[in-house]
């Protein structure tokens, strides 16, 4: 008589719910450190901003809600309106920075004598402290004993005191921050020369493009990556200057030369100020202003992508 033996089943150990999700889980628990810092210090400030907008405060007593009045005050307030103005300004003419960063890229990116002596001074203006760019164009434009005046001597013209005229402070303080600006586009630019490919520019010699056709339809094309790093990063600069014209001019001649940026710590910090909730309710309009550029970013990448 034969003894048939029953067939086993193997017990499987049930796996906890990490283990069922490992993949999926682990990347977010390396993020989770840095989107929370994130959350905490960049996203809740953005919203304490506009809640505290709606109020009036002095930054020590009770604060006192005011719903829309310190926006309706910004509305008649000249001090804004010249310090948007000037925003404009800097929004405006900070883009030459990118044109003046691809020329001084292209001649960087040749083959000649003490090129890398030229590449140092070009880049010198990058890694320097925005407090020694003022400090240094503040001496710049002396009326007394600045090198531009000097050399305005050397021609027959007379001196202008560049920073104490409210009609040339403005243009004054954006061409110093022109100097570092054009310095960091003309990285980019020569970072993205190096990705350009040598076979379209035999290419389009062959079919006989040189000179500025060779730079607008083969080379300026595939430096689209570095030419969009350096708008979004020359907008945000012109939107958020505030050193240079801390120090070489504080605001002034007479609060000609203010931006937005500098005229919220006026309103909230400095010593004339106090005012927390008007200060931040010009925290809101920049961030508004900064935000239809961020979404135009944020759109093109999309955009990009999608079409890849």
């Amino acid at each position: 008589m034969s003894i048939t033996a029953m067939p086993t089943t193997e017990i499987v150990p049930a796996r906890s719910w990490y283990k069922r999700n490992e993949i999926a889980v682990t990347p977010w628990l390396f993020l989770a450190p840095g989107v929370l810092f994130f959350l905490f210090y960049v996203i809740f400030p953005i919203f304490q901003s506009f809640n505290l907008s709606l109020y009036a405060w002095d930054g020590l007593g009770e604060a006192r809600y005011v719903g829309l009045a310190n926006y309706q005050e910004l509305s008649t307030d000249r001090a804004f309106e010249t310090s948007l103005w000037n925003n404009l300004k800097w929004l405006v003419l900070y883009l030459l920075a990118i044109p003046a960063g691809l020329f001084i890229a292209l001649f960087l990116n040749q083959t000649v004598t003490g090129i890398r002596l030229y590449k140092s001074l070009f880049f010198f203006p990058f890694v320097i402290s925005q407090i020694v760019v003022g400090l240094v164009f503040t001496w710049f434009y002396d009326p007394t004993f600045g090198l531009l005046n000097v050399m305005l001597g050397w021609i027959g013209l007379g001196p202008i005191n560049v920073l104490g005229d409210p009609t040339l402070v403005t243009y004054g303080i954006i061409a110093a921050g022109l100097w570092p600006q054009t310095a960091y586009c003309m990285i980019l630019y020569l970072t993205g020369l190096n990705a350009v490919d040598p076979e379209q520019i035999e290419a389009g010699r062959l079919d006989g493009a040189k000179g500025w056709r060779m730079l607008w339809y083969i080379i300026i094309p595939q430096l689209k990556p570095a030419t969009f790093i350096a708008f979004v990063v020359t907008i945000i600069g012109a939107l958020r200057s505030f050193d240079l014209i801390s120090i070489m001019t504080n605001g002034g001649p007479f609060g000609s030369s203010r931006v937005l940026s500098f005229y919220m710590f006026e309103k909230a910090l400095s010593e004339y100020g106090f005012r927390m909730g008007y200060g931040a309710a010009i925290a809101v309009v920049l961030f508004l202003i900064m935000l239809v550029f961020i979404a135009y970013f944020l759109w093109s990448m999309f955009q990009e992508e999608r079409a890849r």
